[in-house]
């Protein structure tokens, strides 16, 4: 079983692979929630035994999917920033590549992932230091408002976030649609942050 987000278990076989990506696609078809062993095996042609010497459970095979695409969502941030780099600019693209890299994925896993919140509440923490961080170095640089709590606004751009997200997948807005509105409306929010000289 997979333990934490960062050591994203590797998978050796190929087998465990195939069950993966059959795993994946059932979801894609048919929700995540809705995949069985039973229609692994059948997909794969293979006994009960071929499966559960690799994984416990279904459960097992859906959060070691989610849990790769977090890590994968993850290669989209480059904490690192200088004074060169324009701080809102940088947050608007990160926050586009993630919400785009990850808009099928959350499509697929959904349902899935408001049954397991246990499963985001790292994410969660990991995004928050890491927003905490950005807003941080930019406040010292006097980027941004003097005023600003760096950790009320990792916690507000991590719900605004999230919750676009949640609402454009609900309301099954198409991944480009959703992206041009989710940069205006972000563009928006963090040009408020600005700070004027």
């Amino acid at each position: 079983m997979v333990n934490t987000l960062t050591e994203n278990k590797l998978i050796k076989d190929e087998i465990s692979e195939n069950i993966i990506d059959i795993t994946k696609r059932l979801a894609e078809e048919e929700g995540a929630h809705n995949v069985t062993v039973r229609q692994i095996l059948k997909e794969l042609n293979v006994t009960n035994r071929v499966f559960y010497n690799r994984f416990h459970n279904v459960e097992e095979v859906l959060e070691f999917i989610y849990r790769r695409a977090v890590v994968n969502m993850r290669k989209s941030f480059n904490s690192k920033i200088d004074s060169k780099t324009d701080v809102y600019d940088y947050c608007l693209n990160v926050a586009t590549s993630v919400i785009s890299n990850t808009y099928e994925i959350k499509t697929t896993f959904n349902q899935y992932m408001l049954e397991h919140e246990e499963l985001t509440q790292e994410n969660y923490s990991w995004w928050r230091n890491e927003i905490t961080k950005i807003f941080n170095y930019a406040l010292e640089k006097k980027m941004v408002k003097n005023n600003i709590d760096t950790e009320m606004l990792s916690y507000s751009i991590w719900c605004f976030c999230r919750g676009f997200s949640a609402d454009a997948l609900s309301r099954h807005v198409p991944k480009d649609e959703a992206i041009k509105y989710f940069r205006f409306a972000f563009g928006c929010f963090l040009n408020g942050l600005r700070q004027v000289n």
